[in-house]
């Protein structure tokens, strides 16, 4: 379960940043390294932007909540957990 909590972030925060890469920035930027032009003759300007900024935040609040839940899973599950460290009676 962990394996895959795992990869699923990673996945999520590879696409975030590439989406992220992709936008329009406001002041200008890389937009077009990325093929912001070709992106733009598929799905209109208007369209692209609308798509990629949702792609954005769908990505973002995925993120988030992966990794909310990995951790509440690891915490649980983990068998080398500091509560569960026994010391010895001196």
């Amino acid at each position: 379960m962990t394996t895959l909590l795992t990869i699923l972030t990673a996945l999520d925060a590879i696409l975030l940043t590439i989406a992220v890469l992709v936008q329009n920035p406001k002041g200008g930027g890389i937009d077009s390294t990325f093929g912001g032009n070709s992106a733009n003759q598929v799905f209109g300007a208007a369209k692209s932007a609308d798509f990629i900024e949702k792609a954005t935040w769908y990505l973002a609040i995925g993120l988030f909540v992966l990794c909310i839940i990995t951790a509440l899973t690891v915490s649980t599950t983990a068998p080398g957990a500091v509560d569960n460290i026994v010391l010895p009676n001196q």
